[in-house]
């Protein structure tokens, strides 16, 4: 199909903007990607309408199945590495017919190996479109990871006393090394289950009495697999090998990172060990560029927000800083501003601690202060590089926080993120880094402050109406919301809120994946004026007032009015604005 009839469609459909479209159609020639792929990849457009497009374009019909409904004897008809090559997988079979779905249906090497299937089975083949989606969750059915562990568990032969608890031995009793093959599969279909379920941590803990391993998805860890202590050993082992660690290093932490290509796409994993009185412990990140890399509207940006964001980048120069606690989503969100500015005319350079997704056209390092290589000594190399826009992953000292404020005073892009606890607080936060107060309505752009919250199952989410006690506290945010966001709004009591019932599509959670809730002040003549005169957190607060600044709370009620993401969530991570 052709890229550029797929996304002038989408702007037709207003789905994509006509830059967003240009610099996707350009992106896509250089990465040597399809354009559709980058969509898939960064986000953009819901694959739902992806899908509806491509139909009418290739005059392929889409339609919602039921997966859940798709037997076993109906995958084998299709293996999964044919599923896998040519994203294709069986919708339904009769006795005429053998329906199915297809990620690609104009792919002609996909079309001639479903023929070749369907005359195998003597029966004639029809095709739905399918979305990224529906593939992965076949994907999940092909692969059980429990059935690959216990079936690599049960090759090693492992005698019941040692399963049941630490083996215990004679003192003259020779040790038995553990075969590789079967340990390499466990530490290969652990990783690989990680990346279906979208996890982004997997941790490895030995306990007493066996190995647990857990997956951290959607902020919250999940245990996935129980096994014997006795793989404890080899299954480190073989991580460290991997990551190129020390085998023989058991008493102190490690550090390490390697990457693999699954299911078509690179990976990156960073790998840390940690001693404990049962032995080593091993957290593994994993940075799926698919899943961490998002656009800003993915984020949670929408709005007025997303006006705002949008028309501070686009200023020649100036400090844009992310702030919330650790885990909130900052590196994300600067990643997004960064896709949104990476054009071939511009040079963007980062300093980050590490390097968590490599983006073609950026020119990234890390920081390394073991070797004084740290975000001042980088900046000041930074500088004589040339950049438009430099990016340093945080400020956290004196130096730093002026070495970027001169940056942006000099006709630079600085994007950086600071730990406060809401963006008003970046003021004081900078004057306490000993930042000269006058140098700050110059060198400041704007200020974000964000929380992330699990969003809301659109496939099983029911309304209901919220709690007499939450209708009154609902009223009384929407009431102070500023008169530009107040007259667009289309909410009636009594309000409903939302909550996942649990489905396939979440696995039975209720949620899938996270999206932030923000507050942003932005730099202004009457704020320059605060700051120039002495500033107090009270006329920080009316001048945010008077910007017509959504807070935090304010933006995650109205995510949860519209259905995102819950509301209790939203006031257990925005206590601190009451």
């Amino acid at each position: 199909m052709n890229d550029q009839i797929l996304l002038d469609g989408l702007v037709k459909k207003n789905l994509l903007t006509r830059e967003v479209g240009e610099k996707i159609f350009r992106d896509a020639q250089l990465l040597k990607k399809s354009s559709e792929n980058l969509l898939y990849d960064r986000h953009l457009v819901d694959e739902v309408e992806i899908a509806k497009i491509k139909s009418q374009i290739l005059g392929v019909p889409y339609k919602k199945f039921n997966l859940e409904e798709i037997s076993e004897e109906l995958l084998k008809i299709i293996p999964e590495n044919t599923s896998r090559a040519y994203k294709v997988f069986p919708l339904q079979k009769t006795a005429e017919m053998l329906v199915m779905g297809m990620l690609w249906p104009d792919d002609t090497k996909a079309q001639e190996a479903l023929k070749f299937i369907a005359k195998q089975e003597r029966i004639s083949l029809g095709v739905y479109l399918v979305t990224p989606s529906d593939l992965e969750y076949i994907w999940r059915r092909y692969s059980p990871y429990q059935d690959e562990v216990q079936t690599a568990i049960r090759s090693l032969n492992l005698r019941a006393e040692e399963i049941a608890g630490q083996k215990i031995i004679g003192l003259e009793e020779s040790v038995s090394i553990s075969e590789e093959a079967p340990i390499i599969k466990i530490v290969a279909s652990t990783l690989k289950e990680a990346i279906e379920m979208k996890a982004s941590d997997v941790h490895i803990e030995p306990q007493r009495s066996r190995l647990r391993i857990r997956f951290r998805i959607d902020g919250a860890l999940k245990e996935v697999s129980s096994m014997p202590l006795q793989l404890h050993q080899p299954i480190i082992s073989r991580v460290k090998v991997l990551s190129n660690l020390k085998i023989d290093e058991t008493r102190v932490p490690q550090d390490g990172r390697f990457r693999s290509i699954v299911y078509g796409r690179e990976i990156d994993y960073r790998v840390s060990t940690f001693p404990t009185p049962t032995g080593e412990k091993v957290a593994i990140r994993i940075l799926d560029p698919s899943v961490g890399l998002k656009g800003l509207k993915e984020l949670g940006l929408i709005g007025n927000s997303l006006e705002i964001i949008q028309k501070g980048i686009k200023k020649p120069y100036g400090m844009i800083l992310i702030t919330g606690p650790t885990g909130s989503g900052k590196t994300t969100t600067l990643y997004g501003i960064m896709q949104e500015l990476n054009k071939e005319d511009v040079n963007i350079v980062s300093l980050e601690d590490p390097v968590e997704y490599f983006i073609d056209g950026l020119n990234q390092s890390q920081v390394r202060p073991e070797i004084n290589y740290d975000f001042a000594s980088g900046l000041r190399q930074i500088v004589r590089q040339d950049p438009d826009i430099i990016m340093v992953g945080e400020i956290r000292d004196r130096e730093t926080a002026g070495l970027a404020i001169q940056a942006a005073l000099t006709g630079h892009i600085v994007l950086s993120t600071l730990h406060t606890n809401n963006a008003i607080g970046v003021i004081p936060r900078l004057i306490d880094l000993r930042a000269e107060p006058f140098l700050l309505p110059s060198s400041l752009n704007l200020m974000l402050a964000q929380r992330l919250i699990s969003r809301v199952c659109l496939d099983c989410r029911k309304a209901e109406k919220a709690p007499a006690d939450l209708q009154v506290i609902i009223k009384k945010e929407l009431e102070s919301l500023p008169e530009k966001v107040k007259a667009n709004l289309k909410f009636k009591e009594p309000y409903e809120i939302y909550h996942g019932q649990g489905c396939k599509t979440c696995q039975g959670k209720g949620i899938v994946g996270r999206v932030a809730i923000f507050e942003i002040f932005q730099m202004t003549p009457e704020l320059a004026e605060i700051i120039s005169s002495g500033f107090t957190e009270k006329n920080l607060s009316e001048e945010a007032r008077r910007q017509g600044m959504v807070a935090l709370r304010q933006d995650g009620i109205l995510k949860a009015l519209q259905g995102l993401v819950t509301i209790e969530e939203v006031f257990r991570e925005t206590l601190e604005q009451n």
